[in-house]
């Protein structure tokens, strides 16, 4: 009988996968920490735990189910650090017939294995992941001919494809596809807010390895207390409560921020699912079975706002990352440059919005999808930084962050550096929208209401510093029209002290 050696990835902890509906003695399955991982971008030290962890729990779970698996930690002596180089290793030592692996998310890493598999001298094979509702290429296939990639077609074509909030006319639920402008409050106290589920973890052992090995990280960690699932059971536990306990307030709230409170009532449910412990499918059954009983509780722009970022958003997010990809990372249209604020770093910020977003990230690898886009996003993108280092900062800051949802998000949707594939205008903002949405401009050390002079908030001369400077390549955007139209009624002396306050900013950036 043939010998086949299988590789799963840290992100390809799912259960459910047909790989493992039949116990094979003659199959071994191989998951590996490897430094090649840890090297390519700096990641927070949580999102390294958080794998580690998951992916220790998986193997685990596989071996008591019959399954033959090998396990490379870190620190074995065995471990050569790289996909290769272990899977080499292996298949000598195993007298390996036939290696095969599951579609990696990530290009860098489809390319790596696609080259390894060139130069074995045994059979290999590749298979789906079994996760997505699409294949890699349904995006790009979907909109051929078409030259802009509208997120809002996709997605109703999605919904009649797989029968997702449609009557049996195809017609949505509810009278409308989109319940967008419904989930845009500010939180109000009307509803009370619940503490997120936590799963206090203690993984000391694991954090003690990191340090030994040196491994370059960052970010905060309270090893004793981790509280991301990493298994599929604490997975689901999470996905049952945010069905009973937060969603009949998710919809409304899942734009707002709030200095008091680090997730409202947002699942946390994205590590889980981009780690494959549990799918998409089954996570928006749920939600939508929980409607279903629960009408006079939950409304339909809750679910809707939830299901079109799980069955739209991140699909289409993937969609474009393959249709795009690799020449997507290179992009910078607006030709932006200036490195980040050091305080991306240390969260040594005097910004309330800042201060508390960013902080957020470094305690907790969190940030919910405002507070990435309009609040830390925004600002990247005010004060020109390159998209490379605003790329790596993201991918490496938040747990749930793999490429393939990170850069299109980061860098089409967040720095316009696509020039309008992802987001059909740039995504700024001045302290008028932080305050709308969130309570982080009272008690500022800055004045919300002031675009110059003395404790101005950067926000407002940034915002309108960016439209002046990037006028020749915007102000044909029709979306943004009313902007250069305010420009143009603006006195000279007006604007003269706007880009004077962004100049003293820009360049005083590391102390704001």
């Amino acid at each position: 009988m043939a010998k086949t050696l299988r590789l799963i990835l840290g992100d390809q902890l799912n259960h459910q996968h047909s790989w493992f509906k039949e116990k094979n003695n003659d199959v071994t399955y191989i998951l590996m920490e490897v430094m090649q991982e840890q090297e390519y971008v700096k990641h927070h030290v949580q999102k390294i735990v958080g794998f580690f962890a998951a992916m220790r729990t998986f193997s685990s779970e596989l071996k008591s189910l019959g399954h033959q698996v090998i396990y490379y930690y870190l620190d074995n002596e065995e471990n050569q650090q790289s996909f290769d180089a272990n899977i080499n290793w292996l298949i000598g030592k195993l007298n390996i017939d036939k290696f095969e692996y599951q579609f990696p998310d990530e290009y860098r890493l489809d390319e790596q294995l696609k080259s390894l598999c060139k130069t074995l001298k045994i059979k290999s094979n590749a298979v789906d992941t079994e996760h997505f509702f699409t294949y890699r290429e349904e995006i790009k296939d979907f909109f051929k001919g078409k030259k802009q990639f509208l997120m809002e077609n996709f997605y109703r074509y999605m919904r009649k494809k797989y029968h997702v909030l449609v009557d049996s006319n195809l017609k949505p639920v509810g009278g409308e596809w989109n319940f967008d402008h419904e989930n845009r409050k500010k939180y109000d106290g009307k509803t009370p807010l619940k503490a997120p589920l936590a799963f206090n973890h203690d993984y000391t052992e694991i954090l003690n390895m990191l340090k030994k090995q040196n491994v370059p990280c960052f970010g905060n960690i309270n090893p004793k207390n981790f509280n991301y699932p990493t298994s599929r059971t604490q997975a689901l536990k999470l996905l049952d409560y945010f069905c009973s306990d937060l969603l009949p307030a998710f919809g409304k709230y899942e734009d707002a921020m709030l200095k008091e409170h680090q997730t409202l009532f947002h699942s946390n449910l994205s590590f889980a699912i981009n780690l494959k412990m549990i799918s998409p499918l089954e996570v928006i059954q749920q939600v939508i079975k929980t409607w279903e009983f629960n009408q006079n509780d939950i409304d339909i722009a809750s679910v809707e706002g939830f299901v079109r970022q799980i069955i739209g958003w991140r699909e289409y997010m993937r969609g474009i990352y393959w249709a795009e990809m690799p020449a997507f990372a290179t992009k910078n249209f607006l030709n932006q440059t200036a490195a980040l604020p050091t305080w991306f770093w240390d969260g040594k910020v005097k910004m309330n919005c800042m201060k508390h977003c960013i902080n957020n990230s470094l305690d907790n690898a969190y940030a919910h999808h405002i507070q990435r886009l309009m609040v830390i996003g925004n600002f990247a993108l005010l004060a020109g930084s390159h998209p490379d280092e605003v790329d790596q900062w993201y991918l490496g800051v938040y747990i749930d962050a793999a490429e393939w949802v990170q850069i299109t998000n980061t860098r089409g949707m967040s720095q316009f550096a696509d020039g309008g594939i992802v987001g059909s205008k740039p995504y700024v903002a001045s302290a008028n929208y932080i305050n709308k949405m969130s309570n982080y401009c009272k008690g500022c050390s800055y004045d919300k209401d002031k675009r110059y002079g003395d404790k101005a908030c950067p926000f407002n001369s940034l915002y309108w510093n960016f439209y002046i400077n990037h006028q020749e390549k915007l102000k044909n955007n029709q979306r943004i029209s009313m902007m250069y139209r305010l420009i143009e009624k603006m006195e000279p002396l007006e604007i003269e002290k706007i880009t004077q306050q962004a100049t003293l900013y820009l360049a005083d950036i590391n102390n704001l």
